[in-house]
């Protein structure tokens, strides 16, 4: 008869090699963040965006457009609805994970929560993402970085309250592309991905 072993602390199970930091827009950070290359995330249960930008090195060829990055990758992640939240968790934290595994980012970037009192349900909701994001990140030994959705927003198009179309014709002309990301979570992740790397310069 087997006798089940106890559980290493969580220390040995997940060890992290970074302190625990967030730089959170218009905060002071508990330690400086410098990244060239940063993973962007839109979080959500049913779609999720993500994107990950590059800051080129001194001496090579400018990225084009304004924004000063290029874009490594970008997508979305689209999760089983037919499933329930906690299966489309576990979804997100698998493909979270395989991103950092395939693009190797030094810092993720994410919006941080925010709600208003008619949306408390879907901020909850979101929390719940959010929470998955942040633990691949941490597990992976990577520094968050935390911004508000309005500085994002503002950091495109000059408004703390653009609209999802008004983000998607901002991104689009800050990077030079052909067309406006869509759907809309992409050209968020973007935007997240930007003003982290922004933030970490």
């Amino acid at each position: 008869m087997s006798h089940p072993t106890s559980p290493a602390p969580a220390a040995q199970r997940h060890p992290i090699n970074t302190p625990p930091t967030r730089l959170l827009a218009g905060s002071k950070p508990d330690r400086v963040i410098v990244a060239r290359r940063v993973l962007g995330i839109d979080p959500g249960t049913r779609v999720a965006g993500y994107a990950c930008l590059e800051r080129p090195a001194t001496g090579r060829a400018a990225a084009p457009g304004g924004a000063g990055a290029v874009i490594l990758e970008a997508g979305v992640w689209r999760l089983d609805a037919s499933r329930g939240v906690p299966d489309r968790l576990v979804e997100l934290e698998a493909d979270m994970s395989q991103a950092i595994e395939r693009l190797r980012p030094e810092a993720v970037a994410v919006e941080a929560l925010y709600s208003r009192p008619k949306n408390v349900a879907t901020a909850i909701v979101m929390a719940h993402a959010r929470g998955v994001i942040l633990l691949a990140a941490r597990r992976a030994g990577l520094p968050v970085i935390e911004l508000r959705a309005t500085q994002v927003k503002k950091s495109l198009t000059g408004s703390g309250h653009a609209a999802k179309h008004q983000m998607q014709r901002a991104v689009q002309s800050a990077f030079a592309l052909a067309e406006p990301p869509s759907p809309p979570d992409v050209a968020d992740a973007i935007a997240v991905a930007l003003c982290g790397l922004n933030r970490a310069a």
